[in-house]
């Protein structure tokens, strides 16, 4: 186990995740592995208590400092042309928006907050900017963003692990990153899991058919638009296997018992990349509320926008736990979302040593870390391989929560949060810091299995 005296930084050099996601990653079994909206719900700088960083936070500074690499992947759309999103529009606004020459493309009641999101399609000749500005002037008290894009957390760069997995590998001989936070060794005392929550995924497409997941009681969902080409399952299959693998297989998962819906909300574009809209990532979250999930995991990221922070207040209200990777975009970056807003769990990735993965988003926001380099889970068709990056991070967060939910099933959202953190080895600065947060997650403390 890891001492809770970090005091020297250093960096996991392995490269995020292991390719596009559209294509497949089988191996074999060798195992070679435009910012809008207001500054509301966003994290604080300056913790000295850790209640004090939960009720007293100041906006962030983020650095502006970008890599190359960055730039030209910023060269690619950040939202949906031609539309907007908006919450909170009447039949009667709808109508006086089509006199003014907008149309519908959907329209859906998001019963998180009672009232209608929808998806606007705008004038032609109008720039987005005075579309935006149009609807808000019409309907003040309307939520009016772009439709902004999102990506799955992981890069196109191959992994360069420099100790590849062993060519057979089956349940306990696999190289597990779980002893890391001591998942198997529960501490003296601790409580044993009976009825865990149901655990929700907002990611790629999922593959029911790996060996991993055909007996994992497990529900799939597609939302985004069926004549859209469909996500690819490398990145969901991942981390679905991560969460609820079966204990005896190649792939073996954290809590296997547990039930997992998955939703899928991303669909391809070129290149074997894929992206969700903010319109299915809010719809998603609304299907997950309304399905009464407690625990939701999202392994994504892109901008901040309105609509999407009303949708994350609006589920922690509701007392769901919403946890997110924090980014592979580099320590330089400015925050991501939704691991940036206020009420959800923003988790980083290390390596075995405890080194911090060194593509992961730093910065005040950041409220855990768990093993994220060199992860063994299920490869997209069969098989399974080492996975980086903190999308594959965060599934421990989750996974450790849905423990802690099951031992103490009255404790809210912001109380899981709270018990994590206090439960976490301190890494890095001593106290709440910008690379590891709150400390390494600890799971000796939770019930076992």
């Amino acid at each position: 186990m890891l001492s809770a005296e970090f005091s020297v930084v250093s960096a996991a050099y392995a490269d995020d995740d292991d390719g596009d996601d559209g294509g497949s990653d089988d191996d074999g079994g060798s195992g070679n592995s435009g910012r809008s909206g207001s500054d509301g719900g966003k994290r604080f700088r300056g913790p000295q208590t850790l209640m004090d960083y939960l009720d007293n936070r100041r906006q962030i500074q983020a650095p502006r400092t970008r890599s190359t690499a960055k730039k030209r992947q910023q060269a690619a759309p950040v939202y949906e042309p031609r539309r907007l999103v908006a919450l909170g529009l009447s039949d009667e606004n709808i109508a006086q928006l089509q006199q003014q020459g907008f149309s519908v493309a959907d329209r859906v009641e998001m019963r998180l907050t009672g009232a209608q999101l929808t998806r606007l399609q705008i004038p032609a000749k109008m720039s987005l900017q005075t579309a935006r500005q149009r609807v808000s002037a019409l309907v003040p008290d309307a939520v009016v963003d772009f439709n902004h894009y999102y990506q799955p957390e992981q890069t196109s760069a191959p992994e360069t692990e420099t100790k590849p997995a062993p060519a057979a590998c089956n349940g306990t001989d696999c190289p597990l990153m779980r002893d890391l936070i001591g998942w198997n060794e529960p501490k003296a005392g601790a409580a044993t899991c009976t009825i865990l929550p149901k655990i929700g995924l907002i990611d790629t497409a999922v593959n029911p058919d790996h060996e991993s997941l055909k007996q994992a009681r497990m529900e799939i969902i597609r939302l985004s638009d069926d004549e859209l080409p469909q996500s690819g399952t490398q990145h969901g299959t991942a981390v679905a296997a991560l969460l609820v693998g079966a204990e005896n297989s190649r792939a073996p998962g954290l809590l296997p018992q547990a039930e997992l819906i998955a939703v899928d909300v991303f669909h391809g574009i070129k290149g074997d990349n894929n992206r969700a809209t903010t319109y299915d990532l809010i719809r998603a979250i609304d299907l997950l509320a309304e399905k009464q999930v407690p625990l939701i995991n999202m392994s994504l990221s892109g901008p901040d926008n309105l609509l999407l922070q009303k949708a994350v207040e609006a589920a922690a209200q509701r007392k769901i736990t919403l946890v997110a990777a924090a980014g592979n975009e580099g320590p330089h970056a400015k925050p991501v979302y939704p691991a940036a807003y206020q009420n959800v769990i923003a988790v980083t990735a290390v390596d075995r040593n405890g080194n911090p993965y060194r593509r992961a988003v730093r910065g005040e926001h950041i409220d855990l870390a768990a093993p994220g380099v060199g992860v063994w889970t299920a490869a997209s068709i069969s098989g399974a391989r080492q996975k980086t990056g903190t999308s594959f991070a965060a599934p421990f967060v989750t996974a450790a929560a849905a423990r802690l939910k099951a031992e103490k099933p009255d404790l809210d959202n912001r109380q899981i949060a709270e018990e994590l953190s206090r439960q976490a080895k301190d890494m890095g600065k001593p106290g709440h810091d910008p690379v590891f947060g709150w400390g390494l997650i600890n799971a000796q403390a939770l019930c076992s299995s």
